[in-house]
């Protein structure tokens, strides 16, 4: 079996699935948040009653993190439900705004706080739940009525999907990022080339990378159509987890057989890749970037669960330190414990990375989704006019981030510094040594 289908076997009581099979499994953790949240609570209390109790307090997680720094009343009301909820049904991990305990961006925080493991089912109302496949366990994205049914049984029904597995090989360059390899992917099998199917990350390529750039890696997978992104736990994922779960809970490693069948398999030597583009207005409207190099830009985005990481910021601010962006720059941390960071962290003893973005003209919002998902008027960093952005996040169709008649390009943090730079989309290796 492949590491999708054990997973999948494990949590259905079963010695062994196979692609197409219909089963129910245990869920270990689900997580929802704002926008769906309230959707989710709703289909609860229809269907179980408004007594009723979640099936374990320990596994509900919910994170108000997408409309969050804004007037918008509505968007208020859907964190006061939330905040009822919770007081209802006195869940413990609840990380809401204004507090302490506030996070930013769901799929960030989740690993920060512990509640992704090897081998787990963890399913939210999110399509970029994918991102904790990193961790080696299945993550996906549901609807409300599917989630309000796993608050209220702890179960779901669902196909075992067939599994694309993608190799990469070699040290990835200086000047590449796990963004251009999943944009790579996109280009070449498309929207909907994964459909409901497993995306499995395997190779020496993928194993040098850290963990956040792993999540970027399955964070994208559902831009492709995937059921899951998923990488193989090795000792760099083990070591993270067992630093950040405070239940200390066991988990299982698990791994494809060798002579498991894949659906299709793709192989890539990252030495040879180029730095990769999104045109608008989809994921696989892929270009070079030296393909496009001058199209003018009026806004630089860096931020969300794709491009808000420390990863990505390093990696922004080799470009962008002792220079001065041309153009509206927006840098958005995806979690309170990032935007600590930025605070501190520091380039080669000199700057930090705050001071590095903020001298280089940008503009730093709080930790949140902010303009990724669009929102309201007020969102930091949102697209009110039909300008054209270079962004880190993880989709372009029109009006994801906003205005209709915007226009979204998405690129790696590295590619979106230097575009900042110059005002037009720019090739970072000309700002690397």
């Amino acid at each position: 079996m492949t590491l999708t289908e054990k997973i999948l076997a494990r949590h259905s009581g079963r010695a062994s699935v196979q692609p197409g099979d219909n089963i129910w499994v245990d869920v270990d953790v689900l997580m929802t948040h704002d926008v769906c949240g309230p959707g989710t609570i709703g289909v609860f209390h229809q269907n179980f009653g408004r007594q009723a109790k979640v099936w374990d307090r320990d596994k509900v997680v919910i994170i108000p993190d997408h409309y969050i720094f804004t007037a918008d009343a509505m968007a208020n009301r859907n964190v006061d439900v939330l905040r009822a909820f919770v007081a209802e049904q006195n869940l413990p991990h609840f990380y809401d705004v204004g507090t302490e305990r506030y996070k930013g961006v769901c799929h960030i925080a989740l690993p920060e706080e512990g509640h992704t493991r090897p081998g787990e089912i963890l399913l939210g109302t999110d399509s970029h739940t994918c991102t904790a496949g990193a961790f080696g366990e299945f993550a996906t994205g549901i609807g409300n009525t599917d989630a309000g049914f796993v608050m209220g049984t702890g179960k779901t029904w669902l196909k075992v999907p067939p599994t694309l597995r993608f190799v990469f090989h070699g040290e990835l360059p200086p000047y590449l990022m796990a963004k251009d390899l999943i944009l790579a992917v996109i280009g070449d099998i498309g929207c909907d080339g994964a459909t409901y199917m497993a995306m499995e990350f395997d190779g020496d390529g993928v194993y040098c990378l850290n963990i956040e750039e792993r999540m970027t890696l399955c964070n994208m997978a559902i831009e492709a159509g995937g059921k899951n992104g998923i990488i193989r736990a090795d000792q760099k994922t083990v070591d993270f987890v067992k630093s950040r779960d405070k239940s200390a809970k066991p988990f299982v490693v698990e791994q494809s057989d060798s002579d498991a069948p894949f659906a299709r398999e793709w192989v890539y030597d990252v030495t040879k890749l180029r730095p990769v583009v999104a045109k608008p207005h989809s994921p696989d409207n892929r270009a070079y970037v030296d393909e496009i190099q001058g199209t003018p830009i009026d806004r630089a985005y860096i931020g969300s669960c794709t491009g808000g990481k420390m990863t990505d910021f390093r990696a922004a601010a080799r470009i962008l330190n002792g220079h001065s962006v041309k153009i509206d720059t927006f840098v958005v941390p995806a979690t309170t414990e990032i935007a600590r960071l930025l605070k501190t962290e520091r380039i080669d003893g000199g700057q930090t990375l705050e001071e590095i973005f903020l001298n280089a003209g940008a503009k730093i919002g709080e930790a949140s989704c902010a303009a990724c998902l669009g929102g309201p008027s007020d969102t930091f960093g949102r697209l009110n006019s039909a300008i054209k952005c270079i962004s880190t996040t993880n989709r372009n169709f029109p009006g994801r981030m906003g205005h209709k008649q915007a226009e979204v390009f998405l690129a790696s943090p590295l590619t979106v510094a230097a575009s900042a730079l110059r005002g037009s989309i720019t090739d970072p290796r000309e700002y690397l040594s």
